[in-house]
């Protein structure tokens, strides 16, 4: 980057120390009304004219937010999403956005939400029986990945069914291990609350419609973010395929034998479908689709060394695979206006990051179920290290990207100066 490029980022920086300073100490001030639990998730076909300005002033605007200016490629006209989002990664930057922060229904990618709150609760290797009060209230016609009753699993498994099937009753056997549903539901609104994703209003864990749920663009950006500052998060999100264990049988000698069958990464970016390719670099991360939100997508992928984050919600086009054709129309832009365009916003950090440093919950390695620190140490950045991992051919995995970056500096006056390269280390992608 140009040395004139530097100095106006870290006076950019400097400039919006202040602006972070109220939005970690008055969020209030700059998110629009929480919705009442009665409500409905936005039945206007047009975003409210008073948004949220968390993550810069544009990003409350409706319509599109960009800044086009010489050598700067221009936006897909073919998106037609009702709100949409382009960040990158890294910097916490948002290149573009369109009504960033409209509040709707977020279908499965609150799914996101969940596991980065529930995922460091338990170890992988943790057993679970499933009792049949651990199925009950899941709504009907949900996604599932064919939990059984009296049936016992590992927690792995049952990540494995959240992230790759979708299964609401995999998101409802993890909660009644958390204490249960409600309890489940109050701590991800706290984690929402955490992570200044004040759009979003839990109600249902799994995301499934329910009145007063809604999150928006710029709030499932800013979760996946957090999310795949996570190992397992990370490892779960890229993986394209998995066997997952079935029901118990008695074999032809009368002996109770359990097999596996196949399940699928239901990220058509991930694994391709009919008329879809994968996506060059794809890591993740999480796609929904419900009759009140139609379909939502958060994906993350990575280019040449650059990570960028895209969110699309409820595209008006009705093309078989839309939302994801629109998410890699939106990721083409962005890797190609990386590093050219002006940002219109930020990705903000989580509220106690600035006291803190790394993420709350976060392991050294992010793995799930122990404590320590998250992700890197030092305010130093390292070139990416590349290192194959293979399971058998259970999954897409194929190589870790680390990423390290800076954490924060507490400044005097009781203002924060966020470094802008807000860790994601060990970022996975699925090998081409």
């Amino acid at each position: 980057m140009p040395a004139p490029k530097k100095t106006a980022r870290r006076s950019l920086l400097l400039a919006s120390a202040t602006l972070l300073t109220v939005s970690l100490t008055a969020p209030a001030a700059l998110a629009a009304p929480r919705p009442s639990p009665s409500s409905t998730a936005s039945p206007s076909a047009t975003p409210p004219a008073n948004m949220s300005t968390v993550g810069g002033e544009r990003l409350g605007r409706p319509g599109t937010q960009v800044n086009l200016a010489d050598g700067v490629p221009v936006l897909p006209k073919d998106v037609s999403a009702r709100s949409w989002i382009v960040a990158d990664a890294e910097s916490g930057e948002v290149l573009a956005a369109h009504n960033a922060h409209w509040r709707l229904a977020p279908a499965s990618t609150l799914k996101m939400l969940f596991a980065d709150t529930v995922l460091p609760r338990f170890p992988k290797t943790m057993k679970h029986k499933v009792a049949v009060s651990d199925l009950a209230g899941i709504g009907a016609g949900s996604s599932m990945v064919g939990i059984k009753e009296n049936e016992t699993y590992t927690v792995h498994d049952l990540w494995l069914g959240v992230f790759l099937r979708s299964g609401n009753d995999a998101v409802h056997v993890l909660s009644a291990m958390n204490k249960g549903v409600d309890n489940t539901v109050k701590e991800m609104n706290e984690h929402a609350e955490e992570l200044q994703a004040l759009d979003t209003h839990v109600v249902s864990p799994d995301g499934y419609d329910a009145p007063g749920q809604v999150s928006s663009a710029y709030d499932l950006t800013l979760i996946a973010r957090s999310g795949m500052q996570k190992k397992d998060f990370r490892e779960y999100a890229a993986t394209a395929t998995a066997k997952f264990p079935g029901e118990t049988a008695k074999n032809k000698k009368g002996k109770p034998v359990r097999k596996s069958f196949e399940i699928q990464n239901t990220n058509r970016l991930l694994t391709g479908d009919y008329g879809l390719s994968q996506y060059r670099g794809i890591a993740g991360v999480k796609n929904g689709n419900t009759t009140n939100a139609g379909a939502t997508f958060t994906g993350v992928a990575e280019r040449d060394g650059r990570v960028l984050l895209v969110t699309v919600m409820n595209p008006q086009n009705d093309e078989h695979n839309e939302v994801y054709k629109e998410t890699a129309r939106l990721f083409d832009w962005g890797f190609k206006a990386a590093g050219k365009v002006e940002p219109v916003g930020e990705l903000v950090p989580p509220k106690g990051a600035a006291q803190a440093g790394p993420e709350p919950g976060a392991t050294a390695s992010g793995e799930a179920g122990q404590a320590g620190g998250a992700g890197t140490s030092g305010g130093g950045s390292a070139k990416p290290v590349a290192s194959a991992r293979t399971e058998g051919g259970s999954s897409g995995i194929g190589v870790a990207l680390a990423i390290t970056g800076g954490l924060l500096v507490l400044l005097a006056g009781g203002a924060f100066l966020v470094n802008r390269r807000w860790p994601l280390p060990d970022l996975v992608r699925r090998r081409r």
